[in-house]
């Protein structure tokens, strides 16, 4: 029990840290810039939730057995691999959950603070361009995510490894 409720605390704290971070960023960010940077720091965050939720699948769905094979070769990033998937749960919930659902919060951020210039640079209602956004951002982020999770589930032991390897790579430096 002591353990699920570190646990709980980890991921509010993550929660509470990346949600600031991503946040923050974004209002810089479009307080900064035009509608078509605004755009595209939209589309990289709808990327950015596909991914994760893409690595989150892959961890629950990988078979750990072709990963002991390739770390009984040394081949770097395969120990790394392991572990995320010793710690799947956690790494799923991580992704999807804390990374994913901020991803989701932060592109309607973004989405709202394009519906405002739209709206304002061509003298739109509004509700018509907040239904068009909310649409876009919406359809985009499920039916990406649904093509991402077939693909994360035929390709889940690829996905570990090369994560594994990223892990790997960043930890000698």
């Amino acid at each position: 029990m002591n353990k699920n409720v570190n646990w709980i605390y980890k991921v509010f704290l993550l929660s509470f840290i990346f949600s600031s971070l991503f946040s923050g960023i974004s209002s810089l960010i479009a307080d900064n810039f035009n509608m078509i940077i605004v755009t595209i720091i939209l589309f990289l965050v709808i990327g950015i939730g596909i991914l994760f939720d893409m690595i989150g699948v892959s961890v629950l769905t990988s078979n750990e057995a072709s990963l002991h094979a390739k770390a009984s070769k040394k081949i770097n990033g395969a120990k790394e691999a392991i572990t995320l998937l010793k710690n799947a749960t956690q790494v799923s919930s991580i992704c999807q959950d804390v990374i994913g659902d901020i991803c989701g919060i932060v592109s309607g951020s973004l989405g709202a603070v394009l519906t405002l210039a739209i709206g304002t640079k061509f003298s739109l209602p509004s509700t018509l361009i907040t239904i068009l956004i909310t649409a876009v951002i919406s359809s985009l982020t499920v039916g990406c995510k649904a093509i991402g999770k077939n693909i994360a589930a035929k390709n889940c032991d690829t996905i570990v490894f090369m994560v594994g390897k990223l892990k790997h790579f960043f930890k000698l430096k």
